[in-house]
């Protein structure tokens, strides 16, 4: 879990299945472990938000949770 601005991004890695996709909108924000499994890169970069979010949204098994400073989760 990390925090970045102010969204809270979960990676499930019990979910990831590791197609990519987060990576070609959030390379700033995530990477492969060894393992081919979805993680934070380390330092993070720097990323819109919007862009973000929509990087999240495209995980085609809902791996990545969004939730904003309220609590409300916006992906999945």
């Amino acid at each position: 879990e990390r925090k970045i601005g102010d969204l809270t991004i979960r990676i499930d890695r019990g979910t990831c299945i590791g197609t990519g996709n987060c990576m070609k909108l959030g390379e700033e924000v995530f990477d492969f472990d060894p393992e081919k499994i979805c993680t934070f890169k380390d330092p993070l970069g720097d990323i819109e938000r919007d862009q973000l979010i929509e990087a999240c949204h495209v995980c085609p098994v809902d791996a990545l949770i969004v939730i904003d400073a309220a609590g409300t989760q916006l992906v999945p």
